[in-house]
């Protein structure tokens, strides 16, 4: 049998000998289109150099893509494990020519592996062309000699392929499996085409024409191959199934669920292990380059897809947290063509445990939940949208959740009602996605990246330059020259400018000419990843496109941010030695004054761990270790140690950074493009000041460095003085000092806690109206009656101090009033054995309305409330008075 590494690995191998660069598979996060949430066919990687954007050094090229298809337009999601050949992440081989040859190499470069290399049955393959396509149909029947029958046209635009609206377009070929009659199905075009039994496993796309906004097409000046084969579909051919979930990648990590659940995949059970085979690998990929779940965009549909897998482990009764103990399963069976996925498996691990047994406390609830909503309902039923909702909004399912849990039961879910509640979330959901990519991949920058080529970064070695100027922007658009007082991007053939990437700021400085050109650069960009853009204003002189300029950053800001920006290296390797493997980057800001870093990590430092991980960053910044740096491929780097942030794109040489010795190894050694200090010695001093949560899983550390960090300590000591000149004590003695003072404050507080209650209870409480409030005991009608005024009373000793008075008096009614701030609280007790003549809260309201006051409540033995006018207290005490005496 072969095996789907043999697969992958024969189907690069073939197009690597026929004169192809093997390209390695881009992150699922796309860097080149905004519209997409995640990679979805192999040739995304390469969109730009279709539309002419962009250039590479060859011209065909070979790869596997990583891909995956879980949200948005295509979503495969609810079919997975319940049909033969749909998945959330699927791998996708594909040949590219990029204006090197076209059909007739194409096709023949698809048959020839197919029939030769692969040694699948002519008689079994059935290809379709675009109905006007002659010029494929005849290349067809020449080159495989195929019959006609089994080349078939098609009007649809199922054989024709395009971008978008407008731009590269083109007829398709795609080629068919016939896995045999004993399957039900009919060829492509037949009524019977949706059939299992005709599988589509390779589409050819010839990319010949250019469309207009009104349609019209002209033929490309540079026509065009993109391929696209499903790794799956044609392991399940090459292996003899007609299942890709019987495939031995498959086979093998539902045989691993299969052992640690006790349930074979038979019956119900079978799409339960299909679903958690299919979302492991989505799942494990997905947190590999750099997505973590969360509760919108990217991270809500990881979210989604782990939830769903993880229900199925309930069904299949997992007692435990299942899913985090099949990612070794997955590393052996894909670890070595994607070696991603061991680099990341702590992470992926430590996630799929956090989140399961997070999920599992809320699974049970909202099972229950629906178990009580569809009682009494029978097969054909639907569920109500707002019950679907509510599970959603209270216990986190997903809608796809709900339905996957009603189907076993043949009920369905009221999606229209599910919607309208849903409609705010969504909004705002779709609000907030802004689609992924570069920022300003607008036209603009290809264009100019084009026609000069990437700019020329000399900014390790060099603070200062000369260049050339190749383009001037200004609001958006292209200009000649750029005068006194405006603002204007410059770009020039080289520089020493660092532009914004990787967490780090652009570098600040000027741009002058002997002419007397004088411009301030604010910050520098780095669009599309290989062009630098100063953003200037020009100060003096003028500066026009073709000008030889001289450039020269600000030396000081730069020293700050370089020295930053090693502290984060260092952080990072602090912050795995003392919390685990798991901690990876997850973002950073490196600025001149300060930094901060995001790291994955799910619970907050501890005292104790801020304190270690910053005293082993200041021992290393002590031993003053020189910085090294060498420049390798990433394989060679990743492999000689080196760490690398998921999801991060390296082109074919990167810098890899060393720094500090700790057991005659490299405390530190990461990939990195920044700029760096030169032996650690130079970061001076580093001080974490604060260390908090950002997201789920994801913590953030902001922290100073060199003379920033000496400020900081030193307004600390200014602090700590002035605090211990105020106590008249020294700033070794202030703890011990603030201790007694506290604990002083504390015991005057409680004797005038004590000293207020005996005062109340002395009755010599004063009315704020004369008169008022005597504090001795009266009958008034037939009731005896306690009233007193306190002045200053915390109003929280009230409740106790009535009590008190009513065991005094031992049967009647106590009112006590306190005055405090200007506010009188107002609180009345009523004796067990009045309670069926007087109510409290009655008497309550009346004095609050003496003080300005609104309602005020409680129970008919006590009640409380209160109002702004304390001088009316004494009032107060009548109107209750009044009250008792009707």
């Amino acid at each position: 049998m072969t095996s789907t590494n043999d697969i992958r690995r024969s189907f690069l191998d073939y197009f690597a000998g026929a004169g192809h660069e093997p390209v390695t598979s881009a992150p699922l996060v796309p860097n080149n289109d905004p519209t997409l949430m995640f990679v979805n066919a192999g040739m995304v990687p390469f969109k730009n150099v279709f539309t002419g954007r962009e250039s590479r050094a060859y011209s065909t090229a070979t790869s596997s893509q990583k891909c995956v298809r879980a949200g948005g337009k295509h979503n495969d999601l609810d079919n997975v494990g319940y049909t033969a050949r749909h998945h959330t992440f699927f791998e996708m081989l594909g040949n590219f020519s990029f204006g090197d040859y076209f059909k007739e190499q194409a096709i023949t470069h698809a048959w020839t592996l197919l029939t030769k290399v692969w040694g699948i049955d002519p008689g079994r393959l059935t290809v379709t062309v675009y109905h006007t396509d002659d010029e494929a149909f005849d290349l067809w029947r020449r080159i495989a000699g195929l019959p006609e029958e089994r080349i078939i046209r098609i009007a649809t635009n199922d054989n024709f392929w395009s971008m978008g609206d407008t731009g590269p377009c083109g007829p398709c070929s795609e080629i068919f499996f016939d896995h045999g009659d004993h399957i039900f199905g009919g060829p492509p075009g037949s009524p019977n085409e949706d059939g299992d039994r005709f599988v589509e496993i390779w589409n050819l796309v010839f990319m010949q024409f250019d469309q207009a906004e009104d349609g019209t097409r002209t033929p490309l000046p540079k026509p065009s191959i993109d391929t696209g084969m499903g790794l799956e579909r044609v392991a399940a051919v090459l292996q003899g199934v007609h299942d890709n979930y019987d495939t031995d990648t498959f086979k093998a990590l539902i045989a691993q669920s299969v052992s640690l659940t006790g349930v074979a995949a038979e019956g119900e059970n079978r799409a339960s292990h299909r679903v958690i085979a299919d979302h492991l690998r989505s799942t494990c990929f997905l947190i590999a380059d750099g997505v973590l779940p969360a509760n919108e965009g990217r991270g809500y549909v990881l979210r989604r897809i782990m939830r769903r897998a993880m229900r199925h482990a309930h069904l299949l009764g997992a007692a435990d947290p299942l899913m985090h103990r099949l990612v070794a399963g997955l590393v052996q069976e894909m670890g070595a063509a994607y070696p991603e996925l061991g680099r990341a498996r702590a992470l992926i691990e430590e996630t799929l445990l956090r989140e399961e047994t997070r999920f599992r406390q809320t699974l049970e609830k909202g099972l229950r939940l629906l178990e009580e909503a569809t009682a009494g309902m029978s097969e054909g039923d639907t569920l109500a949208g707002e019950t679907a909702f509510r599970l959603y909004d209270t216990y986190g399912f997903p809608l796809d959740l709900t339905e996957d849990a009603l189907r076993a039961q043949g009920l369905s879910v009221d999606k229209a009602g599910f919607d309208t509640a849903m409609a705010a979330q969504k909004a705002a959901a779709r609000a907030a996605w802004k689609g992924s990519g570069e920022k300003a991949s607008e036209t603009i920058w290809f264009d100019i990246a084009e026609e000069q080529g990437s700019t020329e970064f000399i900014g390790y070695t060099a603070d200062q330059g000369e260049a050339q100027v190749v383009a001037l922007v200004r609001d958006g658009a292209r200009v000649e020259r750029a005068t006194t007082g405006e603002s204007v991007t410059i770009l020039v053939n080289q520089t020493p400018f660092y532009g914004e990437s990787g967490g780090q700021s652009g570098d600040a400085g000027r741009v002058i000419t002997p002419g007397g050109l004088s411009a301030r650069v604010t910050d520098t960009v780095k669009p599309l990843g290989r062009l630098h853009a100063h953003q200037a204003v020009v100060e003096a002189g003028s500066i026009a496109v073709g000008d030889t300029v001289h450039l020269a950053i600000d030396l000081e800001r730069r020293g700050q941010i370089r020295a930053n920006h090693s502290a984060t290296h260092l952080l990072h390797a602090a912050l795995r030695n003392h919390l685990g493997a798991h901690v990876t980057q997850k973002g950073s800001l490196v600025a001149a004054d300060r930094f901060r870093f995001d790291f994955s990590h799910p619970d907050p430092l501890t005292p104790a761990q801020v304190a270690a991980v910053e005293a082993e960053v200041n021992a290393h910044i002590r031993h003053n270790d020189e910085v090294t740096t060498r420049l390798m491929s990433p394989d060679d780097a990743i492999e000689a140690g080196a760490m690398a942030l998921f999801g991060e794109k390296y082109g074919e040489e990167v810098r890899v950074l060393s720094m500090g010795l700790s057991d005659e190894k490299h405390y530190s050694v990461e990939l990195c493009g920044g700029t760096h200090v030169r032996a650690l010695g130079d970061i001076a001093l580093f001080k974490i000041v604060s260390e908090g949560a950002v997201a789920s899983g994801v913590r953030r550390i902001e922290a100073l460095t060199g003379e920033a960090a000496r400020l900081w300590l030193v307004d600390r000591d200014e602090k700590l003085r002035t605090a211990a000149q105020t106590l008249r004590t020294t700033p070794d003695e202030l703890p011990g000092r603030v201790a007694t003072l506290f604990e002083q404050n504390r015991k005057l507080e409680r004797e005038l806690a004590d000293a207020k209650r005996a005062l109340a209870m002395a009755g010599s409480g004063s009315g704020s109206d004369a008169g008022a409030g005597a504090g001795q005991p009266e009958t008034i009608g037939s009731v005896t009656f306690l009233g007193r005024v306190i002045e200053g009373l915390d109003p929280k000793a009230l409740r106790g101090l009535v009590d008190e008075a009513k065991g005094q008096i031992g049967s009647g009614v106590a009112v006590l009033v306190a005055v405090s701030d200007g506010r009188a609280t107002i609180a009345a007790g009523v004796t067990d054995d009045l309670v069926g003549q007087y109510s409290a809260v009655d008497l309550v309201r009346a004095g609050v309305e003496a003080v300005g006051g609104k309602g005020g409540g409680g129970r008919p033995d006590m009640a409380q409330g209160g109002g702004p006018d304390g001088a009316k207290a004494g009032a107060a005490v009548e109107a209750i008075k009044v009250l008792l005496a009707d």
